[in-house]
Parts: structure tokens; sequence; C-alpha cells
């Protein structure tokens, strides 16, 4: 962690509500005239779209997953968030998508950009994806971040999301996505789940309809089919009942949780989230100014 050159990781698998987080957390750059540094998850794959597939029909059902260390990068994301905590600066590649990125990266879909330094004169870096807060036996990822976030659906969420868009936008079948929700289950239990007992604050959403067998559902709840349950590691300094006053409908499950409507997410990341990185960011422009003065 850094006090001159912090570090913003939001941890969750895809679905899970990171874009949410992210577009909120775009307005408050904004709004605070904050520069970040933006990471996507997906740039530290270890293979293209290619070589997974590769992969995948080589080892079968002893094929890695995206969730875990052997399909992914994790010395080279801790490395980076060590070396922009130390410098403000790092290499990151991105991973192109679609035809879209193709054409603003030159790059082919499912392919990876060279890696490059990260702008320079950032306030923050802003992670998003898998691995913000993981570690193993061989990396810490998560020491190195300043304000860890968790963002996750329960599980029958979660599978009823990627059932659905799998085979909307995949054109795969039920049985080849439960597959791989089968295949990758290992990973998850040991390098997803451990990641939202690391984090300072996680948002888990919850469905008030029924989500009990989640292979033949034919819709998503919404947010507003949801609560969210929001849990702070540390809850000193929250200031829980400014919080339950400002957003209607909530209240608290726990001393260290809040339960909001899942239409109010959105307002409760902003009242959350927007003095954290205030005062992280003054912090760091502090620090950095006493040691612009000391040479």
């Amino acid at each position: 962690m850094s006090d001159t050159h912090p570090v913003v990781a939001i941890t969750g698998s895809s679905g899970a509500g990171t874009t949410t987080v992210t577009d909120t957390f775009a307005q408050i750059f904004a709004r605070e005239s904050i520069t970040s540094a933006i990471v996507h998850g997906d740039s530290f794959h270890r293979y293209d779209r290619d070589e997974m597939k590769r992969v995948y029909e080589e080892a079968g059902e002893n094929a890695p997953s995206h969730f875990g260390p052997e399909a992914n990068l994790f010395g080279e994301l801790e490395d980076l968030f060590a070396e922009y905590g130390r410098s403000g600066t790092g290499k990151v590649r991105q991973y192109v998508h679609d035809g879209e990125e193709a054409q603003l990266y030159g790059r082919p879909p499912g392919t990876f950009t060279p890696w490059l330094d990260l702008p320079a004169g950032t306030d923050l870096l802003y992670y998003e994806g898998l691995h913000g807060a993981v570690r193993t036996d061989a990396v810490d990822v998560a020491r190195h971040v300043d304000l860890r976030i968790g963002v996750v659906p329960i599980i029958n969420l979660e599978w009823i999301q990627k059932l659905h868009r799998d085979r909307t936008t995949r054109g795969y079948s039920t049985e080849a996505v439960t597959d791989t929700i089968l295949r990758r289950m290992p990973d998850y239990v040991h390098y997803i789940c451990p990641q939202f007992s690391n984090t300072h604050i996680n948002f888990q959403r919850v469905p008030v309809v029924d989500t009990s067998n989640p292979f033949i559902a034919g819709w998503i709840p919404t947010l507003d089919e949801s609560m969210v349950v929001i849990r702070f590691a540390d809850p000193r300094g929250i200031d829980f009942p400014y919080l339950l006053s400002m957003i209607d409908g909530s209240f608290m499950s726990r001393a260290n949780s809040i339960v909001v409507p899942g239409g109010k997410m959105h307002l409760a990341m902003q009242l959350i989230f927007t003095p954290l990185i205030w005062r992280l960011v003054e912090s760091s422009r502090k620090a950095r100014a006493r040691e612009g003065a000391r040479t």
C-alpha cells in the first residue's frame, strides 16, 4: 500500500455488478477532478482466445480456468500494483474483445496489445477484474491495494447471469455452460471466494424472487427485484445513521452491515466511495508535495 500512489481494486466475476461500480467511480473521478489509470483484469490472462481454446482441447477436463493461477499472470499483476504504489507507473496491456476495440488498438479480437507504460501523472490506479484481492502461496496482490471492494451476487444469481449471457450472446447450450461452471468450481472456491475476506467493503446482491433452480430461469432478476448487502470489514468511521437517513428503505442487519434496496445501490456507492476516494487522493497529493519539497 502507498501514501503517494494509491491503488483501488474492484473484484468480482463477470456480471456481478462491477460495471455499475466502474460507472459510479467514473462519475466520482470526473466530479472530483481525479485522473485514474484504468486496468482491466482480463489483460492479465495468460492466454489469448486461440491459445485458451488449444489449452482446453489438449487438457480436457483438467484444463485451467480464468479463475485460477494457471490461466493468469498473478505475478505480473502483483508487480504492477507494487510498482504503481512506488512510482505511479507500471506496465500494462489490453485484451481486445471485439471488432470495435480491434479498430481502436489495431489488433485482432481475442488477442493482446503489447505491454506499455501507464500514462504519467495519474492520481490513482483503478483495477476492475477477477483478482484484485487474490492471495496464494506465491503472490499477495491484496497487500498492494489501498481500497479493496468486492462485488458479488449470491451464487444462484451468478449462475443465472452466466447461463443467460452464454446462451443468448455466445450461442452455448445449457449443458455446455453447466460443464463450464462445474469445471471452474475448484478454482472458484480456492481463488475467487477467499478474496471477499480480504476486501474492505463487499456489495452482495440478493434477489427477492425465486432463483431456486438457476438452470431453468428464463430471466435475470433486476436490481429492483433485489436487495444489496453492504459489509464493512472495519465499521469504525462509517456514519451508519447518515447512510440510513439518505437511503430510503435501508436497514442495518449487523453491526458492520447495511442492507439497501437494489435500485439504491448506485446512490449507496456514491455516498460511501466519494469520501473514501477523496481522502485517499488528498493524502497522496500531500505526500507527493512533501516529497517534491524535499527534492
